[in-house]
């Protein structure tokens, strides 16, 4: 795992040595390198710094950048082929991360602060699980402390929306806590204790969130009133994102990778279509020539998605000509972050919002505000032209709404499953499952539950599996459903 988890380790153990030295019985006898108890912000740099890399580079690297075509499989990665398995590691850290939430709000030092920014991130990775598995344990799930062994499914509508345990809810109640709040908090590697930038993190993830189960509501009055404030990120100076370092051990996992790995990912023909259309430079930062560029003209071409290794040599596909991931992510151990969430995917979200009639505003301004951060994230300008021309601009016809998800898409590279999640949910861009999927050509929208589930709390499994009409990864989620 990350970066930070390896400081904490190494502070922890120091910490640990130098405490055991002391003259009284009962502390030398107590087994140091097995507290009962660890500080709050060492267990919140913890939960920062797992979560995110977890994020940043198991899934949205390794696995979600493939089931939004923005990679491509030559042949280890299966899920290029919709072989999605349970992702049961994600499962387990996420609930391990969850405890070590539970143990920094029930520690005898934490404040107001820490529990509010406890529940900021418990709602994070609760979306986490609805998000990528369907319904799943929420109110019992970390009830172990209380003799809950074999907690129920909550329905993911519940989870969304319950008024009182909901993860919108407990949001809100969470910014509540924290304005106006001079309690500090240690540890925080994500935002240096800022408690406003959580307020504004904890804001941007509501309209993250209502907007993801829009199709569910009637009532966009929380949108509208969130939009109005203003109290969200306002510049890239807010992103909730962890830098990777040029050191070691806190550098970007693939910087120190096998070059296999590097070379399974693939720009791909999707990817490529849609940034030619636009002329957009980003590509440049995101993708690398193909190794058989002339040293006079520099090209870039994409690979189709979910193809055998066979298929791809039947076809007589050069790999040579096909255009690697940019030197961002292999050849600089610092080039990217890791990242829960950008400015850009907000004002984008607000843009959608406003283009289909669920909030008032100026849905260009939010458009080109999203454009313009994802630009400047990348450190590459637009083109004077740019929001001028016929692929960008927004007319007011029913092809603003692809302009706009079809932008948000490209911004959310990387960051964890947040592509597939919108795909899902608006079927934009319109992604074609590849000649040699497994799974009969539709698109996937889950993962199956760990089985690990099915052997301990095989009830509550059978019960939520019979209610999302099976353990399959068609079996598609309370918002995302026409």
């Amino acid at each position: 795992m990350k970066n930070y988890k390896n400081i904490f380790l190494a502070i922890f153990i120091f910490s640990t040595f130098f405490t055991a030295c002391t003259s009284d019985f009962e502390e030398i006898n107590t087994n140091n390198n097995n507290p009962e108890a660890v500080a709050p912000q060492f267990l919140l740099t913890n939960v920062l710094s797992v979560s995110s890399d977890l994020n940043a580079y198991d899934q949205g690297f390794r696995q979600a950048n493939y089931l939004a075509q923005f990679a491509a499989s030559i042949e280890f990665e299966r899920i290029d082929r919709y072989e999605m398995g349970s992702n049961s590691g994600y499962w387990d850290a996420i609930f391990g991360l969850l405890t070590d939430i539970e143990s920094i709000q029930a520690s005898e030092n934490t404040n107001s602060a820490y529990n509010a920014v406890g529940d900021i991130m418990k709602s994070y990775l609760f979306s986490q699980l609805t998000d990528l598995w369907n319904d799943v344990p929420y109110t019992e799930a970390l009830g172990a402390i209380n003799g809950v062994f074999s907690p129920k499914y909550d329905t993911q509508e519940s989870i969304y929306t319950d008024p009182e345990t909901g993860i919108l809810a407990v949001l809100k109640n969470a910014t509540a806590a924290l304005e106006n709040n001079n309690a500090v908090i240690e540890g925080d590697v994500l935002f240096n204790g800022d408690l406003d930038k959580w307020i504004k993190f904890a804001n941007s993830l509501q309209v993250r969130y209502l907007v993801r189960i829009s199709k569910r509501l009637t009532d966009f009055s929380d949108l509208q009133a969130l939009a109005d404030t203003g109290n969200l990120m306002q510049s890239n100076d807010d992103n909730a994102v962890l830098p990777y370092l040029s050191t070691s051990p806190n550098q970007f996992p693939l910087f120190n990778a096998a070059s296999g790995i590097n070379q399974e990912h693939c720009m791909t023909v999707t990817v490529e279509e849609i940034l030619k259309s636009w002329d957009d430079p980003r590509m440049e930062v995101l993708y690398k020539p193909t190794n058989a560029t002339a040293n006079t003209t520099v090209e870039y071409y994409g690979l189709l998605n979910g193809q055998s290794s066979n298929t791809i040599a039947a076809s007589g596909v050069d790999l040579n000509n096909i255009s690697l991931f940019g030197s961002i992510f292999r050849d600089v151990a610092d080039g990217v972050d890791a990242q829960y969430m950008q400015y850009s995917e907000t004002q984008f979200a607000l843009a959608e919002a406003v283009a289909k009639g669920y909030i008032a505003g100026d849905a260009n301004t939010y458009y080109q505000n999203g454009i313009m951060a994802s630009f400047e994230y990348y450190n590459t300008t637009v083109p004077v032209d740019y929001f001028t021309r016929t692929a960008i601009a927004l007319d007011g016809s029913t092809g603003d709404i692809t302009k706009i998800l079809t932008q948000k898409w490209l911004s959310l590279i990387s960051v964890g499953h947040e592509a597939w999640f919108n795909i899902r949910r608006t079927g934009i861009p319109n992604l074609v499952a590849g000649p040699d999927n497994f799974n009969e050509g539709n698109y996937p929208v889950r993962y199956l539950y760990p089985e690990s589930e099915q052997a301990s709390n095989n009830a509550n499994y059978q019960e939520a599996i019979e209610r999302i009409g099976g353990d399959t990864i068609n079996s598609k989620g309370w918002w995302e459903k026409d």
